[in-house]
């Protein structure tokens, strides 16, 4: 895999900062067992000439995880974490040469209604700090890299790196002036990207049709990349958008408590039966299932509703040139990357560049209304239909959407 063979001059540290992943308690289970068909599972190919918004902070914290030597961060030997640069650097070439037209979106001011929750989990890093010197005092391997792993944070210096790169690559993004998932939300509604892509669920909560997990994941994991349908996944549950988000707060979500005792499957069949949260605050038995004192789904559904985002009317999403003396000199001069392998990277994406000037077929085309799943499929005779029978089926090859 490319990312491990930066061939710059790293040292391992001593610990990883700290961050956590956010999102909807158990949502894309949920979907699994309520909406299968709204998933599907797609290859990278498939998204050929599709410009997609990119939560930029859930990718960094990925690399941060994930590109590491000897179980830690990789660092130069001046003693900076570089994980992130060689993860954004070498995952975007990947989509680039896949005709994927990225824009990263990164996380503005977080809203006031998350400061609990980031409370909270600034307890929990605290607790794992404990737990990390524990296990490197017992010398336990295993619990010290898990342990360091949940001391990893994604912090302004390593987003400023990334947007400094991003622009040497040509590559473009936006600053969201609240939670990035809402504002690419924003831009799929608006018509200006075909897609989130994100780890969080949260996503299909601000409204985003279209969510892809694992776009950013490693090649040598080879993981599908799943491919959610929020209007589907609406449709197959019975929900209305509102609805939907009621019972994304009933699930747990980063700004407000959750009713005791409320599981996902009693949250979908309340708000099936009672239709909003108020409802079931009228119907359910508080002495059994009490919610939160002061508790605040009100204020949780408004952020979720109406979002503060990025203006999409003043968005102009431009895919430059690159810089290939500007990107060696930060990537080399400045970070110790390998400069012949900087300098490879360059050469594809000015190839893909070259690749990415054909547009996908579907965007010659305007849908102007659906097939009946029940049309009669018209009869196959004769040598066609021996054609069939030996194996030449005809729709072998499956289209990507």
């Amino acid at each position: 895999m490319p990312e491990r063979e930066q061939g710059s001059k790293h040292k391992v540290p001593q610990r990883a900062d700290v961050y956590t992943t956010m999102g909807i308690h158990g949502l894309a289970k949920l979907i699994a067992d309520q909406s299968p068909g709204a998933i599907k599972e797609q290859e990278i190919k498939n998204y050929f000439g599709r410009k997609i918004a990119i939560d930029a902070s859930m990718c960094i914290y990925q690399f941060l995880i994930a590109v590491r030597q000897d179980g830690n961060v990789l660092q130069n030997e001046d003693g900076e974490t570089t994980s992130h640069l060689m993860g954004m650097f070498y995952r975007t070439i990947r989509m680039l040469e896949h005709g994927i037209k990225p824009v990263y979106v990164f996380d503005g001011k977080p809203p006031q209604l998350k400061s609990a929750e980031l409370e909270k989990r600034g307890e929990r890093r605290a607790e794992a700090e404990k737990m990390l010197a524990q296990a490197q005092e017992m010398g336990e391997q295993e619990n010290i890299d898990k342990f360091s792993k949940r001391l990893v944070k994604v912090t302004k210096h390593h987003n400023d790196e990334c947007k400094k790169l991003l622009t040497l690559m040509g590559v473009p993004y936006i600053e969201a002036p609240c939670e990035a998932e809402a504002s690419c939300a924003a831009l799929v509604k608006a018509g200006k990207v075909f897609a989130t892509a994100t780890e969080d669920m949260d996503g299909l909560t601000f409204g985003t049709n279209v969510l892809l997990r694992h776009l950013t994941s490693s090649e040598a994991k080879k993981l599908p990349i799943q491919e959610f349908n929020f209007s589907r996944i609406l449709e197959d549950i019975g929900l209305t958008n509102e609805q939907f988000i009621d019972l994304c707060i009933l699930m747990g979500c980063d700004y407000c408590g959750t009713i005791k005792g409320i599981g996902p499957k009693r949250a979908i069949d309340l708000i099936k039966q009672h239709g909003s949260i108020e409802e079931i605050l009228e119907n359910i038995d508080q002495s059994k299932h009490p919610a939160p004192e002061d508790w605040l789904y009100k204020e949780a559904r408004g952020l979720f509703l109406k979002p503060d985002v990025v203006d999409c009317s003043s968005v102009d999403l431009k895919w430059i040139e690159p810089d290939e003396e500007a990107l060696v000199q930060f990537m080399c001069n400045e970070k110790q990357f390998s400069e012949d392998r900087i300098r490879n990277g360059f050469k594809k994406i000015v190839k893909s560049r070259q690749g990415s000037t054909q547009g996908r077929l579907d965007s010659f085309f305007s849908v102007t209304g659906s097939l009946s799943s029940k049309r009669k499929e018209p009869e196959v005779k004769g040598s066609a239909k021996k054609k069939q029978k030996t194996g030449a089926t005809p729709g072998k090859f499956k289209k990507g959407r």
